[in-house]
């Protein structure tokens, strides 16, 4: 079994599952380790025990899903029939998906530390322009972020597409 599909049973996969729906609806600071520990009924000894902290299981559930959301970015990319539609198409599905899981508060922000952001990546792959993967990058979250603080979805990916190259 990969490492990173926890098991739902477990204390560290009930953990991940607690951690997901708490950063999945509020800010990171506003999520507190009592409050996930409660949730996947452990104590808050087991966060620190699986995740080393709060942080720790922060990062742990963002990398999971980042996985799930470029698998399906890099999948509509790759079916377009040219890069610019393959860009547009990923961009809306990554979308899509991450609204849909309720992932829009956890992946309207940049990740946090120096493993790079593959999101950025990807756009500059399918742009060949890393500046301009930054921008779009940038704007895609935003608009996750708008859908968080409780923007319309359809607005926030209407607004997407009219930037869309």
């Amino acid at each position: 079994m990969r490492e990173w599909i926890p098991v739902s049973t477990s204390p560290r996969g009930r953990l991940a599952l607690a951690a997901v729906q708490q950063f999945g609806a509020q800010p990171f600071d506003e999520v507190t380790v009592s409050a996930l520990a409660a949730d996947a009924e452990v104590t808050t000894g087991a966060i620190y025990h699986h995740f080393g902290s709060k942080l720790g299981l922060y990062e742990f559930v963002r990398a999971d899903v980042e996985r799930r959301l470029l698998d399906r970015m890099e999948g509509a990319a790759d079916a377009a029939s040219e890069p610019t539609a393959g860009a547009r198409s990923a961009l809306l599905v990554g979308f899509d998906f991450a609204v849909r899981e309720g992932f829009s508060r956890l992946l309207g922000t940049p990740p946090a530390g120096s493993e790079g952001d593959r999101l950025t990546d990807l756009l500059a792959a399918q742009h060949a322009s890393p500046l301009l993967g930054r921008v779009i990058a940038a704007a895609w979250r935003e608009a996750l972020a708008a859908v968080a603080d409780g923007a319309d979805p359809a607005q926030a990916r209407a607004a997407l597409e009219a930037i869309a190259p």
